[in-house]
């Protein structure tokens, strides 16, 4: 068993999981803010392995459904006008586990977070320890995505629902059934759209024996580790970017001088490119990415790169501090880091759902990162 011991592991923790978020997986703040919060009441946050779990217990997964786009002032005024104007419930994700297990009359054991990422890792914790739940130290990506059909169930031909879904306004919904993850994927996209901005869902429910084949597992820890060690090469005076490429055994793929930002909030996702000019050994090229909520395509000097389901990550130059696709501003100073993603998003089915083509590059063949590089 091993878990976040004091709020120096909190902040570490947060960290890893949102480079692990490859520029998605929610708001690192609001994750730290829950994730310290929660810490600060109920002491250590422990997690166990997967293996440990009873086969015949019953585990889900709380998310965030969404865009992780900025509100534009139109959708303000739209809000105002159908009186969204005082949130009523700020931690939506164990209100959805309760919600489903009530409308399945079945005693939930454990929870397991859907993905990495600085918010959709720590809420499902916050969520499991307010509910007197086990957490299992895995995810169903290994990395953040946009979609439901992108994770591992799924990929194993299991289903998603039955979905509850909670709002911050206090706006409940259930999805009962959904022809495919799919269909699942797009339904939740419009409740969140109707809430304007993330709802809380609960869904994946399966018991302990189904949950061990389809999980990819250590990524708790490797999220804790991933952020201990950027903080103390810089406490050390070393190179934070590099000592994170090393713990991941990734890249540097490149580093300069973010020259321009694109983006637009559409179906419930900030799709957008990332412009890069670069610096230092890099002087003289450019890289682009283009991101779906996560980075997912990469292009140097306009030439197809490192693409999903590989690891695309955008940090801080001068400490490795992950940024989210939502807090990228011009003129920043970054590096761009890559890593392998886990075997089981390489398979025929994980490539059909997270490959470029699935994203509308057809001309563009997903190729192994470390043949990439």
């Amino acid at each position: 068993m091993s878990g976040i011991r004091n709020i120096k592991d909190v902040e570490d923790f947060v960290r890893g999981a949102t480079f692990l978020g490859t520029g998605g997986g929610g708001d690192p703040a609001k994750g730290l803010k829950f994730l310290s919060e929660t810490f600060n009441r109920y002491g250590e946050i422990t997690w166990i392995s997967p293996e440990e779990i009873e086969d015949d217990s019953w585990v889900a997964t709380p998310y965030y459904m969404g865009s992780i786009a900025p509100l534009t002032e139109e959708a303000k005024k739209k809000m105002k006008a159908l009186g969204l104007t005082k949130r009523v419930i700020e931690r939506v994700l164990p209100e959805a586990v309760k919600e489903l297990e009530n409308y399945t009359n079945k005693k939930i054991a454990a929870l397991v977070a859907v993905e990495l990422g600085g918010l959709n890792t720590p809420a499902p914790l916050d969520a499991a320890m307010s509910l007197g739940k086990k957490i299992l130290d895995g995810d169903y990506a290994g990395r953040a995505i946009p979609e439901i059909c992108q994770t591992t169930p799924p990929m194993f031909g299991l289903n998603v629902t039955p979905i509850t879904s909670v709002d911050e306004w206090g706006n409940k919904a259930i999805i009962k059934e959904a022809v495919n993850p799919e269909v699942a994927e797009n339904i939740g996209k419009l409740i969140s759209v109707a809430g304007f901005g993330l709802v809380g869902q609960a869904g994946y429910l399966m018991d302990g024996k189904t949950v061990k084949k389809v999980i990819v597992p250590g990524t708790l820890t490797k999220s804790l580790e991933l952020g201990r060690t950027i903080r103390e090469a810089r406490e050390k005076g070393s190179d934070p970017v590099k000592a994170a490429v090393e713990y991941l055994e990734g890249w540097l793929l490149f580093k300069g001088v973010v020259t321009k930002k694109e983006w637009w909030d559409k179906e419930g996702y900030m799709w957008g490119i990332t412009h890069i000019d670069g610096i230092d050994e890099f002087k003289g090229h450019k890289f682009k990415i283009w991101f779906k909520n996560e980075n997912h395509v990469s292009w140097l000097d306009d030439e197809p790169y490192v693409t999903s389901p590989d690891i695309i990550e955008v940090v801080r130059l001068e400490d490795a501090e992950p940024i989210t696709n939502t807090d990228l501003q011009e003129n920043t100073k970054v590096a761009v880091v890559g890593a392998k993603c886990h075997p089981k998003l390489r398979t025929p089915e994980g490539l059909k759902v997270l490959a470029p083509p699935h994203f509308g590059f057809e001309d563009i063949e997903y190729r192994p990162i470390e043949k990439v590089v």
